[in-house]
């Protein structure tokens, strides 16, 4: 009996990405024996902690690193390292953060919901958020004015392809908060491909997620400088209690990563572009569809599908409600679009979806 079948869970076929209510992804086999060796067994968890820690620094060229509940725990405790550094009894006060700097600056077109908003994982740790610019962009000079400002405690940006307007340059951005003395903090949810370009910028602690690209059981990596990374950790002892990353989380976390430097990402590569390019030439047959491969715009080395369509969100309600459900991404369906990631899906669910699409658009 499949595990669907044992709990009455739907079939899905994911095609949207490193979706959080679809699971967010597969982990190996690998990735999967070593959580399983895990979990009957003891650890002194401090000792884990470094173990994660070293190899964090190993695989991402930083000084140090974390394993956190999830990335957007990853975001209030970045958060709450810049405010208390390594006081404990600041540590202890938060939420409270009386006599603390606790300002954080955030472009206003770095806002995203992920199920919450990012402005509320920021809050969490008892931070004030102040916005430099517009919903539609934000320039170097918006925000040289927000983080001349009183009490900054640090700058959060965000490295995603959910944000809006003109990319801003993370490096000069960083640059003008550290002239500051500030530290900065970049968000990459989904970009641990790029966790090494993100820490080039000159970031004190980039954030992703493990669970993502790199295949692990759900948890978020930090990566950054010494002190602030330990600062990060001592929030265990705080509000971070609620955020703690499991034995066997970090346990799959160290797996995947042993098998993340031992990947072939060039023929991986290579092989996902072809395995994209023949589904569009598939779809290229269905009458009245225009469709193309596109890079992920944010710089992740991901090829995806992108299909322009009459009416894409009857599309994607109809994939959605048939067996198994097929999910796509739906963010740029008002322009009648529709992106398919297939990094994750085999050839008996590339067939599936490519016979639903010929149903459904014919």
């Amino acid at each position: 009996m499949s595990i669907h079948d044992r709990y009455r869970l739907s079939v899905v076929i994911n095609a949207k990405g490193t979706y959080t209510p679809l699971g967010v992804s597969r982990s190996s086999d690998g990735v999967a024996a070593a959580v399983a060796q895990a979990l009957p067994e003891f650890f002194v968890m401090d000792e884990l902690g470094d173990r994660a820690s070293e190899a964090i620094a190993q695989v991402t060229g930083a000084q140090a690193g974390a394993v956190v509940h999830c990335t957007a725990a990853g975001i209030t405790l970045a958060t709450a390292a810049t405010m208390t550094g390594g006081d404990p009894r600041r540590t202890a006060a938060l939420p409270d953060a009386t006599d603390m700097h606790n300002r954080v600056v955030l472009p206003a077109c770095h806002v995203i919901d992920y199920g919450h908003s990012n402005l509320q994982g920021i809050r969490l740790a008892g931070a004030q958020v102040d916005l430099a610019g517009d919903e539609d962009g934000c320039t170097i000079d918006d925000l040289e004015a927000e983080l001349d400002g009183p009490d900054v405690a640090c700058l959060m940006l965000v490295s995603s392809r959910l944000t809006r307007g003109e990319p801003l340059d993370l490096t000069a951005a960083i640059k003008a908060a550290h002239r500051r003395g500030v530290p900065a903090i970049i968000d990459g949810a989904a970009q641990f491909p790029r966790i090494a370009d993100l820490l080039a910028t000159g970031a004190d602690l980039v954030l992703v997620s493990g669970q993502k690209y790199l295949g692990s059981p759900t948890a978020g990596l930090v990566a950054g400088t010494w002190s602030l990374v330990q600062a990060v950790r001592a929030q265990e002892k705080g509000i971070g209690r609620v955020m703690k990353p499991t034995k066997e989380s970090i346990i799959g976390v160290l797996a995947a990563l042993e098998e993340w430097q031992a990947f072939d990402r060039v023929k991986w590569q290579a092989d996902e572009r072809a395995k994209v390019d023949a589904f569009v030439a598939d779809v290229a047959r269905i009458p009245g569809v225009e469709v193309r491969s596109v890079l992920d715009p944010s710089g992740l080395p991901v090829s995806r599908v992108l299909l322009k369509v009459a009416d894409a969100k009857r599309v994607a309600t109809e994939l959605e409600a048939g067996t198994p459900s097929i999910y796509v991404m739906t963010d740029r369906m008002t322009e009648g679009e529709l992106q398919l990631e297939l990094i994750p899906l085999d050839a008996d669910e590339i067939g599936t979806l490519l016979a639903r699409l010929w149903a459904v658009l014919t």
